[in-house]
């Protein structure tokens, strides 16, 4: 092609008569020396894939593109031309007004905050802290601010050792039946409240502590209420017995495996028969409350009699008392006192005196009277029939 470059470079007959590019020599823009070629002076089409157009061959023959060649000269902005000119810029760090990196400054950063972030502790009251170093113990740290080597080289574990903890037996609705003394079951229900009193023991002496105070109030409980009876577990003072007795057990078995904790008390919250038997103890239950009731009745009744038979016979000596002082007045004062008595409660009226008839009817005579005056109000009584006996005869 007449006038054009060849992009391939000079033909091998562009020394001769030349096909379109004029006779006898390269045209103007294609030089010997220039960066069209493979060299100075050298012959032989360019390798497109080379930077600067193979600029960097040697031998001056057509070669296939590596993977080097390809990224060695490519940047995060894109490919880069041989010789670094127009390339795309690189990453650096900013520099200081006096010239000098911030690197060293941002890594002392990182240190500090790497040591104030895992080396500086604020402890709180009632807290206790305890510190591995390399993973064996190295301290205990108290309330306060305390500081420690940086992770991963000491490491901090807080424990409340004031607080008290709960620990339910059984945990949640299910029956927790127990063997009593005289061969009784008995579903029990009781809470044990603990707390840390060695927080180094405690984190590892034991694997699981609180699986292991579960385990011993348990064991406790079972060895307590096989001591005791089924009415001693429904009792208030035989469920005070049982708790000192499982708080006792159990510091005693926590002690010999240096747990580090304290048992702060035993709490029965139910103690009833097994539900498959409610009924037929309810019913028992009942039944000797019944007996109970009519007991207390029974000796009530027999102390109130008792007590007004020895009142009447205190009464009765009082006027024995008397009699012995005169006997012939207090006989007939005790005469006149029963007849009194007696009387009082009939509406018959007898006068034995001479001349004057035994029998007097005052309760007819004043039963006529009252109906003659309901006559005249107009009301009708009945009348009583009336029977009149006269002593001696008449």
């Amino acid at each position: 092609m007449a006038g054009k470059k060849n992009p391939w470079g000079n033909s091998t007959g562009g020394k001769g008569g030349g096909s379109g590019e004029g006779s006898g020599g390269a045209p103007s823009g294609d030089k010997s020396d220039g960066p069209g070629k493979d060299g100075p002076g050298r012959d032989g089409p360019r390798n497109p894939w080379l930077p600067g157009g193979g600029g960097g061959s040697d031998d001056g023959k057509r070669r296939s593109a590596s993977i080097e060649d390809i990224f060695k000269n490519r940047g995060p902005e894109g490919p880069r031309r041989a010789g670094g000119g127009g390339g795309g810029p690189s990453f650096r760090f900013p520099e200081r007004p006096g010239g000098g990196s911030w690197l060293p400054i941002l890594v002392a950063g990182g240190v500090v905050l790497w040591f104030l972030g895992t080396g500086m502790h604020l402890i709180q009251p009632g807290e206790n802290a305890v510190v591995k170093r390399l993973g064996s113990y190295s301290r205990t740290m108290t309330p306060g601010l305390q500081f420690s080597a940086p992770y991963p080289i000491e490491t901090v574990d807080k424990e409340n050792v004031e607080g008290i903890r709960e620990v339910r037996i059984p945990n949640g609705s299910s029956e927790k039946l127990i063997l009593t003394g005289d061969q009784n079951l008995v579903d029990l229900s009781y809470v044990v409240r603990w707390r840390i009193s060695n927080l180094e023991n405690f984190k590892f002496e034991l694997a699981e502590p609180v699986e292991t105070v579960n385990e011993v109030a348990e064991a406790a409980m079972r060895a307590t209420i096989a001591e005791k009876t089924l009415n001693d577990t429904f009792t208030g003072q035989g469920r005070a017995e049982i708790e000192l007795s499982v708080r006792e057990r159990m510091q005693e078995t926590l002690d010999e495996y240096r747990s580090g904790i304290q048992v702060v008390g035993i709490n029965v919250a139910k103690a009833d028969p097994p539900s498959t038997v409610n009924d037929a103890f309810r019913d028992v239950s009942v039944a000797e409350q019944d007996a109970d009731r009519a007991r207390n009745q029974a000796q009530g009744y027999a102390q109130q009699t008792l007590a007004q038979a020895e009142g009447e016979a205190e009464a009765f000596d009082k006027v024995y008392e008397q009699y012995r002082l005169a006997p012939g007045v207090t006989r007939q004062r005790l005469y006149y006192e029963t007849m009194e008595r007696v009387l009082s409660t009939t509406d018959k009226t007898i006068i034995e005196t001479e001349g004057v008839t035994p029998y007097l009817p005052l309760p007819e005579i004043r039963r006529r009277a009252n109906n003659a005056d309901n006559a005249n109000n107009g009301i009708t009584v009945e009348a009583t029939p009336r029977q009149t006996q006269n002593s001696g005869g008449q």
